[in-house]
């Protein structure tokens, strides 16, 4: 595998029992960068993260980072996590809790720096276990960057955030990014892949529906979203011709089609009485339900 990627898989794969976590995953992530790997629940998402951490064992396949085995010691030097269901000791301060992680590390930030960073004044002498929800978060993301790591893997970094707290820790990402650290996130909240992502990969049941940046994903899935409110049923609606998914809620209908002239002319032959049409071009989050949909995935090959 070559050495200039930071992370290389092939034909990766990990069961649990009867349970395909990951179905052949093939990777290449150059340095740089923000990767987004989305998917539904039980994708694969964070088994990925783990497999690549080594934290468990692929059935089969490979996976190197830093061209090294994944938990590799010499990188933990390098990589920075931070888990979703990971915490912190309570009896331990937020300052504490930084003076532990930096002597993990040969070049840590000095706390200082790290609390400008992070945003983290104002609690940084409280317990860990007295902090909110939100403050453990940040403080959890702090000890993930303290050793100002070349590798950085976000595991739902922003769940339980406000959106304010939210928004500063994107900066944070930004800015981190812009140092030139890689960072791969997994994350639910689709405008959080659209606002940091310069890639996203698209998991489903193990396997990559798509591997693009985010314009690249638009421009290969094309077409317009369809909203009205109809008569018509589900079942109805995604038999329209090139419609890629449908989905209804009460009366109103949103649709996915690759032909915006075809699908509307159905649509207003079977129900003439709709109303409240509007068509515009797919978000994000309609393009992630369509491709989930797919049995082709999505790539380019020049997206690592």
């Amino acid at each position: 595998m070559p050495n200039t990627s930071v992370i290389e898989t092939r034909a990766l794969t990990k069961t649990y029992g009867a349970k395909t976590a990951l179905d052949g995953i093939d990777l290449s992530i150059a340095p740089g960068g923000v990767i987004a790997v989305l998917g539904r629940n039980g994708a694969g998402k964070t088994t990925l993260i783990h497999t690549l951490l080594g934290l468990v064992r692929p059935k089969s396949g490979q996976a190197r980072v830093f061209a090294r085995r994944p938990g590799h010691s010499l990188n933990r030097q390098r990589t920075g996590v931070m888990l979703q269901d990971a915490d912190l000791p309570d009896g331990l301060t937020v300052r504490e809790h930084a003076a532990l992680y930096a002597e993990y590390f040969d070049d840590a930030l000095d706390f200082k720096t790290l609390a400008g960073l992070c945003e983290l004044e104002g609690f940084q002498d409280r317990l860990y276990r007295v902090l909110s929800g939100g403050q453990k978060r940040r403080t959890q993301f702090a000890m993930a960057v303290i050793g100002q790591p070349d590798l950085l893997f976000l595991d739902e970094p922003t769940t339980g955030l406000d959106p304010e707290a939210r928004r500063a820790l994107w900066r944070v990402i930004r800015t981190l990014s812009e140092r030139g650290t890689t960072i791969v996130l997994t994350t639910h909240y689709l405008e959080e892949a659209d606002r940091l992502a310069d890639r996203i990969i698209v998991l489903d049941d193990g396997r990559i529906a798509a591997d693009a940046p985010a314009e690249d994903i638009r421009d290969t899935v094309g077409g317009a979203v369809i909203r009205c409110a109809t008569a018509l049923d589900e079942a109805s609606l995604s038999a329209l011709p090139d419609v890629e998914w449908a989905r209804l809620s009460g009366r109103v209908a949103e649709l996915l089609t690759r032909n915006t002239t075809a699908t509307l002319r159905a649509l207003l032959e079977q129900d003439p009485a709709l109303s409240d049409l509007t068509v515009s071009r797919p978000s994000l989050e309609d393009i992630f339900l369509g491709l989930t949909e797919r049995a082709e995935p999505v790539e380019n090959g020049d997206a690592a």
